[in-house]
C-alpha cells in the first residue's frame, strides 16, 4: 500500500468493537488508505480491569505508536490526554460497531476528504511537518 494510515480496534472477536480503550483485551490493526485496507495484526493482552492503574496502558501505548487512531466504546481522561499527545485520535464509538463498516467509513472519508483529525494523522504520516517547530524557533518573535 502506497500512503497509508493504521488505525487500531479494541476489540475481542475481532469484528466489533467491544472495549473500553484501559481494559481492552486486544486490538486489531489495520493500515487504510482510500482504495483498500490490510490487516496488520492482533495484539493480545492479560486480563485488564478498569482501575484506574495507568502503569498497564505504556504496552497499549507503544503499540499503537504508529497508529493515527484507536477505535473503542469509551477511553478515560487521562487515556485521552496521551493518546493525543502521542498523536493518535482515540475515536469513542457504539457498541459492537462493526469493524469493515468503520474501515469502509474511513475509506470513504479518505477519498472525499478526511475530517481534521484524520487530514493532522495524513501530513504526520507523510512527514511535511517534519522541521515546522524548529523553523518557527529560529524565526523572530516580537510581541
Amino acid at each position: 500500500m502506497d500512503i497509508s494510515i493504521k488505525v487500531a480496534f479494541a476489540t475481542t472477536d475481532m469484528k466489533h468493537v467491544n472495549q473500553h480503550f484501559g481494559s481492552a483485551k486486544s486490538f486489531a490493526i489495520y493500515a487504510v488508505n482510500p482504495e483498500q485496507t490490510e490487516f496488520i495484526e492482533a495484539a493480545q493482552f492479560g486480563m485488564q480491569e478498569q482501575d484506574g492503574n495507568e502503569d498497564k496502558l505504556a504496552v497499549k501505548f507503544d503499540l499503537l505508536k504508529d497508529c493515527a487512531a484507536v477505535y473503542c466504546l469509551a477511553v478515560g481522561a487521562s487515556a485521552v490526554k496521551q493518546l493525543v499527545g502521542k498523536g493518535i485520535q482515540p475515536v469513542k464509538v457504539n457498541d459492537d460497531s462493526s469493524i469493515k463498516v468503520l474501515l469502509d467509513d474511513l475509506r470513504n472519508e479518505l477519498r472525499s476528504g478526511p475530517s481534521s483529525w484524520l487530514a493532522r494523522a495524513i501530513k504526520q504520516q507523510s512527514g511535511s511537518d517534519m522541521g515546522r517547530f524548529e523553523e518557527m524557533a529560529n524565526d523572530d518573535w516580537q510581541e
